[in-house]
């Protein structure tokens, strides 16, 4: 393969927002394996994509050659220079590397241990319940936009100490910062900046009248003796509130359209719920919601190919999850998968906080549905459809039960 423009290269031309890419990107994935792992595409201002597992595990610890600095290959303003003098107080904690994001890691971690999380999960329980009475005497619904989607934000802001009358606020401000601003840099800068705004009065309130909630906890600690600042609670809460919301509610969508789809796995994990475990880690590695990008901060040899200072790379964890170098039958559900070391979220310095968090939701959210809606079907295929780019997810599931 020629590093740069390689002859007959299909990835040259591949873009992650084309609708049937995003639909089914298994055979792209398949395709790319066998003929050029390690691609490149010109599309999107061009980068390096993954397809293997060990290209992953490799290069995720290629820290600070390829840097966190850009999670997102989503193009920069042309002001911004990402390979010089790098001001990360402007930034999420999460483009931060080591050694300065491990003080900050160590900070949020404690909100997100098995233990901790455990604490939202009546919340949760109670808030899938009151979703589905809103829909379960008409015997249809959608079950990402009224279901999958409707938890998450609601259950991030109960975690921050926001009552649920903002979760569409929550949504409009992260689809537009992650989703639809990959296309639109004006949107994308303002539903970064309302987002600030949002949490930087939300900040204020605390420290007039400080409670138990993520952000009052977060102005008790400290990081070597200082207490944190303004801004890098402001950023704490735009990060969980960006990072909590879209990803989980993709991940429970798709698991949803899975079991909508799948009618054996549906009647199998209805009739043994002691599958549950296994099968939400299933569908985790089958459907992982999440790639991530990095910058080459200076020339990085892998295989066979030069990554140069200032090309992008995104870390294609979810075809890294179908990599049959490693996983037996890669693209179908086994629902009592016994091995399953899938990388959906993340692995390495950079690998996902709020991991915990997203499991106990997927784990109520699944659980709940099945006890009350065992069975239930696609009612309308055509309507189904995914969002594209960095994060995929299953965006409408129309279902009937």
């Amino acid at each position: 393969m020629d590093e740069q423009k390689p002859d007959g290269n299909e990835a040259a031309d591949l873009d992650i927002f084309d609708v049937a890419y995003n639909t089914d990107p298994g055979p792209v994935w398949r395709d790319l394996r066998e003929r050029c792992p390690f691609a490149r595409t010109e599309k999107r201002g061009g980068f390096w994509l993954t397809t293997t597992y060990d290209d992953v595990q490799s290069l995720v610890r290629k820290v600070p050659e390829l840097s966190n600095r850009q999670v997102s290959v989503v193009e920069m303003p042309e002001d911004r220079d990402l390979l010089g003098d790098f001001n990360t107080d402007q930034f999420p904690p999460i483009t931060k590397d080591p050694p300065e994001n491990i003080p900050l890691r160590r900070a949020l971690l404690p909100f997100f241990t098995p233990k901790a999380v455990e604490v939202y999960r009546p919340f949760t329980q109670a808030l899938c319940n009151d979703l589905i009475d809103k829909f379960i005497a008409k015997g249809a619904c959608d079950a990402a936009v009224d279901y999958a989607q409707q938890i998450t934000p609601r259950v991030i802001g109960h975690m921050l100490g926001i009552g649920t009358d903002r979760a569409d606020d929550f949504v409009q401000w992260v689809r537009g910062f992650i989703e639809y601003g990959f296309n639109d840099q004006e949107l994308r800068a303002e539903s970064h900046r309302q987002l600030v705004d949002y949490f930087t009065e939300q900040l204020a309130r605390r420290r007039a009248e400080p409670g138990d909630d993520f952000i009052s906890q977060l102005l008790e600690k400290e990081i070597e003796g200082e207490p944190l600042t303004d801004k890098v609670i402001v950023k704490m809460c735009v990060l969980t509130l960006a990072a909590g919301i879209d990803t989980t509610w993709s991940s429970i969508g798709s698991s949803l359209l899975h079991f909508a789809s799948h009618d054996a796995d549906r009647r199998r994990l209805a009739g043994e719920p002691a599958l549950f475990p296994t099968a939400i880690e299933e569908m985790l590695r089958l459907h992982a919601p999440v790639s991530v990008g990095r910058i080459a901060m200076e020339d990085v040899a892998h295989n066979d190919a030069t990554i140069k200072r200032g090309e992008r790379l995104i870390l294609n964890f979810p075809a890294a999850n179908r990599d049959p170098a490693v996983f037996d039958r890669p693209d179908e559900a086994v629902l009592d998968r016994a091995k399953n070391r899938h990388v959906a979220f993340g692995i390495g310095v950079h690998r996902c906080a709020g991991s915990n968090l997203a499991r106990m939701e997927m784990d109520v959210a699944l659980r709940t549905w099945f006890a009350r809606i065992p069975e239930f079907t696609i009612s309308d295929p055509d309507g189904v459809t995914w969002a594209a780019g960095q994060v995929r997810g299953a965006r409408n599931v129309p279902v009937q039960f």
